[in-house]
């Protein structure tokens, strides 16, 4: 009796994260509230705006692991102040886009990316801007379509370095038992973060409730985990290097005082692309996409001034 009370347990408890998969809601159900528009690609439905200038030279802005494109808004109203069009969109499993099954490599994200541009007539010719893990992104884009990027801007960016706890790290390398850390201790863990945050003031109102959200979305949890496994683990000094000898210009702009991506990600960077050009947000942390965005427009005024003349 006693063996199958503990037998019952157990079960229950390796139940936990289906469970509550099953209670979330599909991205269908948040997509009335979607403030933008949506394109059917070869992968899934991808949420996508424009934003700023109705005609001008095209920034497409990439967001992170867990930020909804929302993060760029405040980034993209200073763009729009120097003449740009902006166009954003949320990576599959995220904000308001679909959450396919597989491995989130940067294949998977490059093909979204291409077929979004392609949807969009973009064929070539942007400005490709990448934040934490959209920067990885970026750059993974760039060095398989170098003849489809004029420029690329990494803001926090992961490729070089990046810091993990220790719960993070053994749910990133332990199947299973990692995919069940990480969906109830781990997952538990960031919305408390998350929730402590709340209150304050930031350059983006309710981007704190939007990573909240996300938390009550199908395929949020799988995609963030596959993403860590596949895309954040990978050192991109191949692909940095490659872009470099293509002479496309690069900018980095790194925080301060960031815990997620340490500074020393701008000399690695710097021994990759010796053309790089780099800048560093004095009192940011990790968050510097909407707690210090005036300051990353003010880098990028000079850099940019000459595509919007």
């Amino acid at each position: 009796m006693g063996w199958a009370i503990l037998l019952a347990i157990l079960g229950g408890l390796a139940s936990l994260p289906w469970l509550a998969e099953s209670r979330r809601s599909s991205a269908d159900a948040f997509r009335k509230k979607a403030p933008g528009r949506f394109a059917k690609l070869s992968q899934g439905v991808t949420h996508y705006q424009w934003l700023g200038r109705v005609r001008g030279p095209v920034v497409v802005c990439i967001h992170g692991l867990t930020t909804p494109s929302p993060v760029w808004y405040a980034i993209a109203q200073g763009l729009a102040g120097l003449g740009y069009r902006v166009l954003v969109y949320d990576l599959y499993g995220r904000g308001f886009s679909d959450a396919p099954r597989g491995p989130q490599t940067g294949d998977f994200f490059a093909r979204q990316l291409s077929d979004l541009l392609e949807h969009q007539e973009l064929e070539d010719d942007v400005t490709l801007m990448g934040y934490s893990m959209g920067g990885s992104i970026a750059t993974h884009f760039t060095a398989k379509y170098p003849d489809r990027v004029r420029r690329m801007i990494l803001l926090a960016s992961g490729g070089a370095w990046l810091r993990e706890d220790k719960l993070t790290e053994f749910c990133r390398k332990t199947p299973f038992a990692g995919d069940w850390g990480h969906a109830v201790i781990a997952a538990r863990k960031d919305r408390r973060a998350l929730r402590s945050r709340l209150g304050r003031t930031f350059d983006i109102r309710g981007i704190v409730e939007l990573q909240l959200a996300e938390y009550e979305s199908r395929g949020f949890l799988r995609s963030v985990l596959s993403s860590r496994r596949h895309m954040l683990s990978d050192m991109q000094e191949d692909a940095h290097r490659a872009i470099g000898r293509a002479g496309i210009p690069v900018v980095g702009i790194w925080a301060e005082k960031d815990e997620v991506i340490p500074l020393k990600s701008l000399g690695t960077l710097t021994q990759w692309n010796r053309a790089i050009r780099q800048e560093v947000i004095a009192g940011a942390d990790h968050d510097v996409g909407f707690t210090h965005s005036s300051d990353v427009i003010d880098v990028l005024r000079d850099v940019l001034r000459e595509d919007a003349n």
